[in-house]
């Protein structure tokens, strides 16, 4: 895949994709890279279409979504996403190249990578043409051999009936090749060999893909030939920085009355923040003051929460004039406040941090509140303040301290919100949509679910009952 000076729009790619079939995204082994020619718009517009895609899955996954929603949502976002061969073709072998960097972005992005194959290919109609055109030669069992073992491969568990096993094709393949079938017994073992019906060949296949992908994976991020990449004045920057773009929507809405927050009301809005949010008001509250990095990260999400300029410097002075004078904090902290606003320097309105953002920035140092409690606190001090702040039970505590553990910040958050909003997948007016990837989304989200269970804003009898149900 050659990177050029090109228009934009999808007709800049030419017809040498790697599907033949124009229009429908078919499942792919991405064994070939691409020979076509993209512009550098193009390969980052693809590349974020595809790193949409990943995410959600990866939100779908979190939530232990229900089959046919997960399959409805995933289906959606592909359409919306990546909806031609080639696209889908050009951003996995960009993202490819953007998350061999280290052990922890392969493994993310092998497994979001798997599981989309794994949803394609349940929708593959002909699994033994696709199994043809990637070159996936797997042993058949002949006739006389499968009678010969007909009643074990009958014993199995989901085994097809006496009057379809004669219809039934049978591949045999090495048992390494097929544990995840040998630890459900869902197939037949014999002398180091597992016998699978076609059915449940498609594990065989996911097996072959996620083997064939980890090991690319790894031999380019062992390549000398990255450092080529880097060198160059625009690929290099935007592979380096692809896991850490945010792909959700800016969070600089319109506000009706009542729901943007003000010097007023957002002492009362502390139990909708996320942890971070609420951790920077009460650092503010304590010392009365915010250093640089919590000013703006604090800052900017309450822009975001539809704080004003004018407001937004009420509640700072209101705080920070209980250790200094008001001349002192107009001089050192109003600008500041402007600028963030749009109002001095460039006049650029500034959005509101992302959580990838927040949780790949600088760690708070002595004195600092910023930065991300999943990702900057140590285990002993999160879980002494899960205990205080009474977030879930002690085994709901520890499931988001597991997932802290394991390097999921962002997932531990959306657990925590979990945790302290039960039932809010099933309220209407509550969208769930960012919650983990943005602090504003969690905002939103929990402030909708308080107001739907408390009765505020559009009161929806049939919303309360869900939550209650939940409850």
């Amino acid at each position: 895949m050659n990177v050029a000076g090109r228009p934009r729009g999808l007709a800049a790619i030419n017809n040498s994709g790697s599907s033949a079939r124009g229009g429908a995204v078919d499942v792919d082994m991405y064994s070939d890279i691409p020979s076509f020619e993209i512009s550098l718009d193009e390969f980052e517009e693809y590349a974020l279409a595809r790193l949409k895609v990943l995410r959600k899955i990866e939100e779908l996954k979190t939530r232990n979504t229900p089959h046919e929603a997960f399959r409805s949502a995933l289906s959606q976002t592909l359409k919306k996403n990546l909806p031609t061969p080639k696209i889908d073709t050009a951003s996995h072998f960009i993202l490819r190249a953007a998350y061999c960097r280290s052990e922890d972005l392969r493994r993310w992005f092998l497994a979001q990578e798997c599981k989309l194959f794994s949803f394609r290919l349940e929708q593959c109609r002909n699994i033994r043409d696709f199994m043809k055109r990637n070159d996936i030669d797997l042993e058949m069992v002949d006739k006389a051999e499968k009678e010969r073992v007909r009643e074990n491969l009958m014993s199995v568990p989901g085994a097809p009936s006496p009057m379809e096993f004669s219809a039934t094709e049978y591949y045999r393949v090495p048992f390494v090749e097929a544990l995840r079938l040998i630890s459900n017994r869902e197939c037949y073992l014999e002398r180091g060999f597992a016998y699978i019906p076609l059915a449940k060949i498609i594990t065989i296949v996911e097996a072959k893909f996620r083997s064939a992908l980890s090991k690319s994976l790894v031999l380019a991020g062992n390549n000398s030939n990255n450092a080529n990449i880097d060198e160059h004045t625009r690929i290099g920057p935007l592979l380096k920085s692809m896991n850490s773009q945010y792909t959700g929507p800016s969070h600089l809405a319109n506000f009706q009355n009542g729901e943007a927050l003000t010097a007023a009301n957002v002492d009362a809005s502390v139990r909708s923040m996320p942890l971070c949010m609420s951790q920077l008001h009460a650092g503010l509250k304590r010392d009365h003051k915010l250093k640089h990095l919590g000013r703006l990260q604090f800052g900017l999400f309450l822009k975001g929460a539809g704080m004003t300029m004018e407001e937004h410097t009420m509640f700072f002075q209101r705080e920070f004039t209980k250790i200094m004078t008001g001349e002192q904090f107009n001089k050192q902290y109003s600008y500041s406040i402007r600028h963030m606003h749009g109002k001095e320097g460039k006049r650029a309105s500034y959005t509101p941090y992302n959580c990838m953002k927040i949780v790949m920035g600088s760690p708070p140092g002595g004195g600092e509140h910023h930065g991300c409690p999943y990702k900057h606190y140590d285990d002993e001090n999160l879980s002494a303040l899960l205990g205080k702040l009474h977030v879930g039970s002690v085994i709901e505590r520890e499931a988001i301290l597991k997932l802290k553990r394991d390097g999921n910040a962002q997932l531990a958050c959306a657990k925590h919100f979990e945790v302290m909003h039960p039932g809010a997948l099933g309220v209407e007016s509550v969208s769930l949509e960012g919650v983990g990837n943005h602090p504003n989304a969690w905002f939103t989200a929990s402030r909708k679910y308080y107001e739907a269970k408390e009765g505020g804003g559009n009161n929806d009898k049939t919303k309360m009952e869900v939550v209650k149900q939940e409850e």
